[in-house]
């Protein structure tokens, strides 16, 4: 029976022989062709590669939800944001004027680029003169516990590579940015669409920041903004770091300057080093999983749907508890919203005694964290049949959502 011989000397070098029998092959790695230790390092041909970047362990693209696959607030419907408002998964619209623009996971239909199928879509409803004071960006933003091996604010800062592809029915200069958490660092980068209406793919080079104070634990380490207008006063020069709050690129193109423009985007990557390498695609459930950090949605969008949520007690005859086991450890203690389909029941609850019981107003009342990942949750309402202390479990209906909140 055969077996592979791992035999290693003082050259570095490691080779990996049969045993000592007729037609043995034995396979050496020279130490100077190179290093397979190393995450994300490149290998030689002598080593079965063509320089190339291959064998990388861990976290290699620092944005959760690139590949724009999870949508679970809206379920690919179209929303006009207000500001602040998280629409697909981990990105957020930041805008000083309403109704300028609307975002929808593969709005307009169009093929992704290959390896994709889906894109986060971005829609000009007017065509808006921008003032100095005025912005529009779709933005992502990295917890601070995943971008400390960077380094940024010391002496041994990292340089970091953005890639992403992007088509616009417009052409010409676009504009975005990275900015700290206090928004006191900013970088205004720049990348050119040259053909509207086209997938282009597009690669910056950032040399990490030597000054600064960038987060290391569950706040926003950097966030990453793509622009689609910004004023005078929060533009800046592209491809260089400076002491202010700058969201795009000087000259930059304005998407909600015209109306039915559209900028779509996908493939999103922020990687350690200088070059852009292939899309990490990560399993839908492990991607599910780390947006599940920042927003939990129990609930489904239509109607006739009902989901369990939990199981409980009566707390009296008209309110419930309930233990609610959330799927991750969130960010932080999250808040909890409803949203509900009209004016449809959106609360049932099922008591031991007396079947089932829905009702149409039921609040969400104070909740308490028992764990990192199980809530306590009081919902006050008007059930009937039940008295305290009885066994209840619970389900939401109707197209109505519970909104578990711990984004950044």
């Amino acid at each position: 029976m055969s077996s592979i011989i791992i035999a290693g000397d003082t050259s570095g070098s490691v080779t990996l022989q049969a045993p000592s029998v007729a037609g043995s092959t034995t396979i050496t790695l020279p130490a100077t062709s190179g290093t397979l230790l190393q995450s994300g390092t490149t290998v030689t041909e002598a080593q079965g590669g063509t320089g190339t970047t291959v064998g990388y362990n861990g976290f290699k693209n620092r944005i959760i939800n690139g590949a724009i696959v999870i949508d679970q607030r809206n379920a690919g419907a179209s929303v006009t944001p207000l500001n602040a408002q998280f629409t697909l998964d981990r990105f957020q619209s930041l805008l000083t004027q309403a109704s300028k623009y609307s975002v929808q996971q593969n709005a307009g239909s169009v093929t992704p680029p290959a390896g994709f199928t889906k894109y986060l879509g971005c829609t000009s409803l007017s065509a808006y003169s921008l003032a100095a004071g005025d912005f529009f960006l779709q933005g992502h933003y990295i917890e601070g516990y995943n971008i400390v091996d960077l380094g940024w604010g010391t002496a041994n800062a990292k340089t970091v590579t953005l890639s992403f592809w992007v088509r616009s029915s417009l052409t010409g200069t676009f504009g975005g940015s990275l900015y700290n958490n206090s928004g006191t660092v900013s970088y205004p980068y720049s990348y050119t669409i040259s053909s509207a209406n086209t997938w282009e793919q597009k690669s910056i080079t950032i040399a990490g920041p030597t000054t600064g104070t960038w987060e290391s634990t569950n706040s926003t380490g950097v966030a990453i903004q793509f622009s689609l207008g910004s004023g005078t006063t929060y533009s800046g020069t592209a491809g260089a770091w400076a002491n202010a709050f700058y969201t795009s690129a000087t000259g930059a193109t304005s998407v909600v300057g015209t109306n039915g423009a559209t900028f779509y985007i996908t493939g999103v990557q922020l990687e350690k080093g200088s070059t852009a390498t292939s899309f990490d695609f990560r399993s839908i459930g492990t991607e599910l999983a780390l947006c599940q950090r920042y927003v939990i949605v129990l609930g489904l969008p239509t109607n006739n749907q009902y989901v369990h949520i939990g199981t409980g007690s009566m707390y009296n005859s008209t309110a419930v508890n309930l233990s609610v086991a959330l799927p991750v450890s969130m960010r932080a203690t999250p808040t909890v919203s409803k949203t509900v389909n009209g004016s449809n029941e959106w609360l049932q609850v099922y008591v031991s005694s007396s079947g089932v019981n829905s009702n149409s107003t039921p609040e969400i009342g104070e909740y308490l964290t028992v764990g990192s990942n199980i809530l306590r949750m009081y919902c006050p309402g008007s059930y009937s049949g039940g008295t305290g202390g009885q066994a209840s479990w619970c389900q939401v209906m109707n197209g109505a959502q519970l909104v578990f909140n711990a984004e950044l």
